[in-house]
């Protein structure tokens, strides 16, 4: 009898954490690390000096944070930017500038979106997410999920840009665990499709979730 394959809510946050190293090291044509060492967490908080977050439901349910200090969202930034053309001159120079917020949360989207892509076609299951958040702030943040969830469990991981400065990732979602019923034939990813169904997910969302955000700060005190 062939061996039942598994997946934990450990091998879940591996794939998450790939997503954010490729589409990092892509944008920014440089090399983004993760350490292999994973804190185990009792909450998940937004923490100076920008904080981003987006939630996701479907097949199960989750949260993920992403907090940057000044010095890892400059250089993410001002190397994303110059890579895509832009002339250093033209380039903000204070983390606190909507170009650098926007930049991260658009960062965020594809990182969200390669992650749910690849769940997906690993394991056959729906995932929606909405638009990420980001904030400038100045004192830690708690944010719960509002959902159920059954025996949450949260993560953090640190990562290194190339020149060394630190930024987190945090997850936040059921403790779960895939079991393999049967062999399946799992169906190609076509990229163009992804980020195309993408853009028709922000477009349709954006009105809904201009509404939604207001509601959420208000609550977070912010």
């Amino acid at each position: 009898m062939a061996k039942t394959k598994t997946l934990s809510t450990d091998d879940i946050l591996v794939m998450l954490c790939t997503s954010v190293k490729k589409v990092l090291s892509a944008a920014t044509q440089s090399d983004i690390k993760y350490s292999p060492m994973v804190q185990k967490i009792t909450r998940t908080c937004l923490r100076p000096d920008i904080g981003c977050f987006v939630l996701f439901d479907g097949g199960f349910s989750g949260l993920v944070l992403m907090n940057f200090s000044s010095q890892s969202a400059m250089e993410l930034y001002r190397t994303y930017m110059m890579a895509m053309g832009m002339p250093e001159s033209e380039l903000a120079t204070q983390h606190t500038s909507d170009e650098v917020g926007n930049m991260l949360g658009e960062l965020m989207n594809q990182i969200v979106g390669d992650f749910t892509g690849k769940v997906g076609h690993e394991l056959m299951v729906s995932i929606n997410q909405n638009q990420p958040k980001m904030l400038a702030i100045n004192k830690e943040v708690l944010v719960s999920i509002d959902t159920n969830l059954d025996r949450a469990q949260a993560r953090r991981v640190s990562f290194t840009t190339e020149r060394h400065h630190v930024f987190y990732m945090e997850l936040a979602m059921d403790r779960t665990e895939f079991i393999q019923l049967h062999e399946f034939e799992r169906e190609e990813v076509d990229p163009d499709r992804i980020v195309e169904e993408m853009g028709r997910r922000t477009v349709a969302a954006t009105t809904r979730e201009d509404l939604v955000d207001q509601a959420l700060l208000d609550e977070l005190g912010i």
